[in-house]
């Protein structure tokens, strides 16, 4: 039930994603109407999408297709709300969608709302975005700005912040993760190794780094989602060079495999990981390279015949602060993370911490 006090006052609510690195699902009163952004469901498979959260909205709008962010859209759909979303991220959504299509750069007018939006360097489709209510509202989805593949646009100010904060305080530049990759591949030149990864996401940024060490293959649905990338026409001019890969099959002898699901609980991941742990080849000959954020399952898999190099995907902690200062944010959340508290031990933010469930904007 609505406080009656602030039935005309913009606010946000953070249903999920403050305090775990859980399902994104944000409520937003403008002052007439409420709106929900993100729709996720776990990373963990104990974290499913409430039904409850879309109660009551109006409109949902979708930063981008992980489904952490996009897991829950079929609850829309049924609900009948329209989704707001850019196209590419709308191929993700289930059939019957009532897509209302958002610019991947641009401002677009929602019931006398300005809403912008620009590309967010983690997703093909994915973008931030900036409500104008308030002195500006600025939500990250999830968010790079080091990624040699996606492109990030800088988003206009706003006085609240919520941030990505799925890295927490680590503050390692893509440039040293690059390097302990590096020398890992170097360490185990004989193994064939393969690599779980989100389609739209980081498969065709991997796959430019490991061309010069072997024979990279992508599975059909990484080629796909790259080969969208391609002719996408936003991306780094050195993408090009994937396109050999995109006219061959899936090759399971291929050194550096690229595969669907991120932690291979499902598709050709799984699959791979199967048929080398049934021919014995499971932490001998092969093993399994997770690069984000893993499950349970992947620590299973990785225990038996993998390891963890991160890839950064998600901001380190110099380009937190150094958003919420661009932003020139007086207040900031920071989301999907476990303990959100440790930021009060950060001096660097100059903006104040909200950790409570409502935001006055």
């Amino acid at each position: 039930m609505r406080d009656d006090s602030l039935q005309y006052a913009p606010w946000i609510e953070v249903l999920s994603g403050l305090g775990e690195k859980g399902p994104a699902c944000i409520r937003l009163w403008t002052g007439q109407a409420l709106w929900v952004l993100d729709v996720g469901v776990g990373p963990e498979a104990t974290s499913p999408f409430n039904p409850d959260w879309i109660e009551g909205a109006e409109r949902v709008f979708i930063t981008h297709d992980h489904i952490d962010h996009i897991g829950g859209a079929a609850h829309a759909v049924t609900a009948g709300l329209p989704i707001h979303c850019t196209a590419q991220t709308a191929r993700a959504l289930p059939p019957g969608s009532n897509v209302a299509v958002l610019p991947e750069v641009g401002r677009t007018v929602i019931d006398g709302i300005s809403v912008t939006t620009g590309r967010n360097g983690h997703a093909l489709g994915g973008v931030w975005l900036h409500f104008d209510l308030g002195d500006g509202l600025f939500f990250s989805g999830d968010w790079s700005e080091e990624s040699a593949w996606f492109a990030f646009d800088p988003p206009p100010r706003a006085q609240t912040a919520l941030i990505d904060s799925s890295y927490h305080l680590d503050d390692i530049p893509q440039a040293q993760r690059i390097s302990a990759l590096d020398q890992m591949l170097l360490e185990n030149q004989g193994r064939q190794i393969l690599f779980p990864v989100p389609p739209s996401g980081r498969a065709g940024e991997l796959a430019l780094h490991l061309m010069r060490y072997g024979a990279v293959s992508f599975d059909d649905s990484c080629r796909r989602a790259v080969d969208r990338a391609l002719h996408s026409g936003s991306l780094n001019s050195m993408a090009d060079q994937l396109a050999p890969l995109l006219d061959v099959g899936f090759d399971p002898e291929a050194r550096f495999l690229l595969c669907d699901t991120p932690n291979a609980d499902a598709g050709m991941a799984a699959q791979v990981v199967r048929d080398w742990h049934d021919a014995g080849r499971l932490g001998r000959q092969a093993m399994v390279l997770f690069t984000g954020h893993m499950t349970a399952h992947a620590r299973v898999i990785a225990a038996e015949g993998g390891q963890f190099l991160r890839w950064n995907v998600h901001p380190p902690l110099s380009e937190q602060i150094s958003m919420v200062r661009r932003l020139e944010a007086q207040r900031y959340a920071p989301l999907f993370c476990s303990q959100p508290e440790d930021y009060l031990l950060e001096p660097r933010f100059q903006a104040q911490l909200v950790l409570n469930e409502r935001c006055l904007l």
